[in-house]
């Protein structure tokens, strides 16, 4: 029998609200069946609703469950933020004053408070290396470009499946008009740097044809594992901004921030937008 439970959608990457990317978030996802949460995040039909549960581990302060329209993620960024945002309005007491510890799939995820922001450490990537020759084909196929304006390519997989390609400028990145029929199980994302002197370092847009979503306006889960190679590799300074969402009337702004032992945060505001209750 369904019950009323606590619903809000949180608009993450954003300082304005409804210019970043929406989650929906069910506050109480208790005794929920794994076909009952897809049904909803099918319904939702956002890139991602989540449900919290109870923490199976005392180091958590809550568990977390991800789905997109077509499945189940074992991680995924701005629902990390997003889910801990809704969490802590909604009365969520962390054990820790200044972060918040989420469990999920691919384990523990710290997420540190800001002021203004909130920021969660990348998890291990699963996957890295460069691409395989038959995969890139697609992908450039699929952008409708040469191989000759891939500067680099990159598996930056920590759960989604996501792998990049950099292109020469943000407006190249911008100019995409994929066929995604040509890769429709794809995670695959584009990045590519702004001018010097612009507010953001660079620009990105991630196709997820794969999770049932044609483009993500913001992309945490990406950013992280670009952020991880980028700065490794030094081929982006430790800290450096994204924007995303612009083809599709968004103004998102991703924060990367990596630490002298490596570890990667991404950060960028989280504002909840709608409260109120479903019926589950």
């Amino acid at each position: 029998m369904s019950r009323t439970r606590s619903y809000v959608q949180v608009d993450v990457f954003s300082t304005t609200p409804y210019r970043g990317n929406p989650v929906a978030v069910v506050l109480d996802g208790s005794d929920l069946t794994d076909e009952e949460m897809q049904q909803l995040a099918r319904w939702t039909n956002l890139s991602e609703t989540t449900f919290v549960l109870p923490p199976t581990t005392a180091e958590a302060d809550y568990r977390l469950r991800i789905f997109t329209p077509q499945g189940e993620l074992p991680f995924a960024g701005h629902p990390t933020l997003g889910s801990a945002r809704a969490w802590l309005d909604g009365g969520g007491a962390p054990q820790h004053a200044d972060r918040v510890v989420q469990e999920c799939a691919a384990g523990l995820i710290t997420v540190r408070r800001g002021e203004a922001s909130l920021s969660f450490a990348a998890p291990p990537r699963l996957r890295d290396g460069a691409l395989d020759d038959a995969y890139l084909d697609e992908i450039v196929a699929a952008f409708g470009i040469t191989r000759e304006r891939v500067l680099a390519h990159q598996w930056v997989d920590n759960g989604p499946g996501w792998a990049v390609v950099q292109l020469g400028t943000a407006q190249e990145v911008l100019a995409l008009e994929p066929d995604l029929s040509l890769i429709p199980t794809a995670m695959v994302g584009a990045i590519g740097a702004h001018p010097e002197g612009s507010e953001h370092h660079f620009e990105m847009r991630t196709f997820a044809p794969g999770a049932g979503v044609p483009e993500d306006p913001a992309c945490g889960s990406i950013n992280a594992g670009v952020g991880q190679w980028l700065t490794a590799t030094g081929a982006a300074p430790t800290s450096y901004r994204v924007s995303q969402g612009a083809r599709l009337g968004r103004a998102a702004s991703i924060e990367i921030n990596a630490d002298a032992d490596g570890t990667v945060w991404v950060s960028g505001a989280a504002t909840v937008c709608i409260r109120g209750t479903v019926s589950l």
